[in-house]
Formats: C-alpha cells, structure tokens, sequence
C-alpha cells in the first residue's frame, strides 16, 4: 500500500493496519452518503414526493449526521476511541438493512438518520483516533486516510449504482443494503485495534496502559523517552479548570480555523454534486444511464486527485494544497456556472471532474487531518466536534435546499454562489490559515498559544 514505509518495518506494518482500521468507518461514510444518489429519483417516483419532502427525505441522513457530530464528542471521551469506533460499525449496519427494506418515507427516513448519527459520530472519533498514534512526520498521511477511504467509498457507491441500476424496480433497495457488508466487516476488524495512548494516559489517566502502547508506535524509543512523551501528554491535558473549558479566549484561535475549513468545504458545493450528480448531468441532457455511468467519472476522479492530495499533504503542508484546491474550485465553478448561462453544455461533466479534482486535492485531503491537529489534548474531541457539526449543520442545509435552489434559480447563478464562496475562502487562506505539517500535536498547541 502507498502509505507504508520502504522497509518491512513491523512497527509501520502494525500502524497502518490500525490507521486503516479506524479510517474504514469513512469507506462506509463515503458510501452511504453517494449511494442515495443513484436511487434518489425512483424514491421520489415511487412514494410521490413533494420537493420539499423529497429534500427532507434525501438530507435526513445528513441530519442525523450533525446530531451525531453534536455528541460524538462524549462517548469519544468517556468510553474510548476504541469502543466508539466499534459502535459506529453497528449504527452503519443498521442503517443500511433498515433503508433497504423501508416499506414507507417514515421508515426509510428512521434508518437514514440512524446512519447519519454514524457518520456524525466517525468524523470525530476516526480521524481523532488517527492523529493520536500517529507520528508527526506522518500524521498528514495517515490521517488523510479517513478522506481517502471516504473517496473510495463514493467511487464504489457510483460504481454499484451503475451495476445495480438495471435489475429491476427494486434495484434502489439493492444499492442501500449492499452497505451491511462493509458495516459487518468493519466492525469486526475494530475488535483488532488498541486504545489510543494519549487518551488513555490524557483522558482515563492511565498511565501504565498509555506507556504500553506508546512503546508499540515508538519500539526505537527508550523507556526514559517514552517517559518522557507520557509527562508530555498528561501536562498538555492538564486538570485545571481553565485546561478543559472549551469556550474561551485560549482557544479563539483553533475554534475560529476549525468553524472556517468546515464553513467552506460545504460552502464550495461538494454534498450537493456528489447527492445529486446524476441529476445534474440529466439537467446537461444526458440519459438516466449515461449520467449514472458520468457519476462514477465523479468517483474515478476524486480517488485518483485524493491520492495526490495525500501524497502532497506531509510534503507541500496543509496551507499549500488549499491554495491549490482554492484556485482550482474558483476555475471550475465559473466555467460551470458559464456554461449553464451560455448552455454549453458539453464541458459541464469536464467542468464538473475539475471541481472534484480541485476538492480532492485541497479541502477534501486537508479538512479532517487540519482539524484533528489544532487543538490541545483535553479539547481534542471538543473540537473536532465543533469542526465536525459546523460541517455536517452545512452540509445538511445545502442538501435540503439543493433540490428548491435548482427550481427556483437557473443552475449557473447556483454555480456562481458556489464560485464566490471560494474567492472568500482563498482569501481566509491568505490571511489566517497557519501551517501544520511535520510538528508534534503538542508544539502545534504551543504555536496557536492554547497552552
């Protein structure tokens, strides 16, 4: 794998397996969020849906996704990294029996939202999990691949909705239940992984367990070393009163940048093409066929310019590839919107690849490697939750609204929102965003003054 170290080294083979582990709860993420795409239009079809409730039905998992993102800071303290990653499994397997077999709105909407809590919950604890075994000179890689399982996640959604999409009327009950196979499979390896040292030492104030698994991630490591990393650890959690309040001045700085890369990876569109990609390029007058298959184009692209993205992050840092993906969303979108206005509609998939290449490569690489790193270790799980909800309450509002926008507005003027947005965010890039990569989670407490 791209990921692991030249030498047969153990120690890399054992992080990455665990590293792996915990990021394929975002494989299922990405699944579940893509795959209502290909079956969106005949659940509408077959229930009679309004618009509005349609949007209701279609952002439902994306609410649950932001309850999930609101409280997945809790059990991700108070019970463990490991046990809430394993949990997330079993709401994923849930989820998907429970929407395959829906025999009305209702029920499906009850199972949609219980795989969203999932989801709310895995952007927290995955991603957390991750940067806490992680060494510093890879932390961007390894955490990165919570994003890249995401993007493999949708490829595969696209890809078994263009092969499932000719069985039959039941076809979309197929699309949803084939996730129960990952959930299971899932679930099952995250009996294999160990807790994560910082909290066990930070949060659970257990040393002894801490220095055993830290000596795992750093064999090379001395025991006065590794000693020395637990002191580190406990004096960045801290017990005072004033080390674990969330909401103050201390912490202005990460709260503000963790709001912001959340803001605008929603702001810039992405939910909105990846749920409802075969609609978009129907709009261009493609067939139902021929814009599933231009769907798992979408799928193809996102995993390949992830790849880059993550080979980049630990190399040209996390400040670098926003700029990159900055430029390349404003040039995108504005060629979008220019050719809806101009009904050009032949670059509108090419349009539509570069969007999601100019993501993959910038914000969709960086945004849960650059949140999980920001914040001390006694508000670590507080504030990926803040990242977390700012981006699932987004997402969730444009997914609703999506549906209303495209009728009530010409797709280029929706198009050129989304362009400005991104003017905005190159902007913030400029002026606030600080860079991350190769530093200790602790030096970068230091650098943010949170300490």
């Amino acid at each position: 794998m791209f990921m692991t170290d030249s030498s047969p080294s153990s120690n890399s083979s054992r992080l990455f397996y665990w590293a792996l582990t915990s990021a394929l709860a975002g494989f299922i993420f990405g699944f579940d969020t893509v795959v209502i795409s290909g079956a969106e239009q005949r659940i509408q079809e077959l229930w009679g849906l309004s618009a509005g409730v349609h949007g209701l039905a279609m952002s439902m998992a994306l609410w649950g996704t932001v309850l999930g993102a609101l409280i997945g800071g809790w059990p991700t303290d108070r019970f463990g990294r490991k046990k809430t990653l394993l949990w997330i499994g079993v709401l994923y397997f849930v989820s998907a029996i429970g929407s395959a077999f829906a025999p009305e709105i209702k029920t499906f909407i009850i199972a949609r939202f219980i795989g969203g809590v999932g989801i709310g919950v895995s952007t927290i604890a995955a991603p957390l999990y991750i940067s806490e075994i992680a060494p510093a000179k890879k932390r961007g890689q390894l955490t990165g691949m919570f994003q890249f399982n995401i993007v493999f996640g949708v490829l595969v959604a696209f890809l078994s909705n263009y092969l499932l999409g000719g069985i039959g009327e039941n076809a979309w009950r197929w699309m949803l239940g084939v996730e129960a196979i990952p959930a299971l499979v899932y679930t099952l390896m995250c009996f294999g992984i160990p807790e994560s040292p910082r909290w066990l030492i930070g949060v659970k104030r257990d040393r002894l367990s801490g220095l055993e698994i830290l000596r795992k991630i750093r064999p090379d490591d001395s025991d006065e070393r590794l000693a020395e990393k637990a002191d580190e650890i406990a004096q960045s959690s801290g017990t005072p009163r004033e080390k674990t309040a969330f909401w103050t001045k201390r912490l202005k700085a990460p709260i503000f940048l963790a709001f912001l890369i959340a803001f605008f990876n929603q702001l810039s569109g992405i939910n909105a093409v990846l749920y409802f990609a075969p609609r978009i390029f129907s709009m261009t007058g493609l067939g139902e066929k021929a814009a599933l298959l231009q769907s798992v184009g979408i799928g193809v692209t996102n995993l390949v310019f992830t790849f880059l993205g993550l080979y980049l992050i630990d190399r040209l840092g996390r400040r670098t590839l926003l700029y990159i993906g900055s430029f390349g969303y404003i040039a995108a979108l504005g060629l979008c919107s220019w050719a809806f206005f101009t009904e050009n509609f032949a670059i509108v998939p090419l349009c539509i690849f570069a969007f999601i290449g100019a993501h993959a490569v910038g914000q969709g690489a960086v945004i849960w490697v650059f949140i999980s790193e920001i914040f001390p270790n006694s508000n670590r799980a507080a504030g990926q939750t803040l990242g977390c909800a700012t981006h699932w309450i987004f997402a969730a509002l444009l997914t609703l609204f999506f549906p209303k926008m495209v009728e009530l507005f010409p797709a280029g003027y929706v198009f050129l929102f989304f362009c400005v947005m991104m003017v905005v965010q190159l902007i913030w890039v400029k002026m606030m965003v600080p860079e991350t990569k190769g530093v200790s989670l602790e030096k970068i407490e230091e650098r943010l003054g949170v300490q």
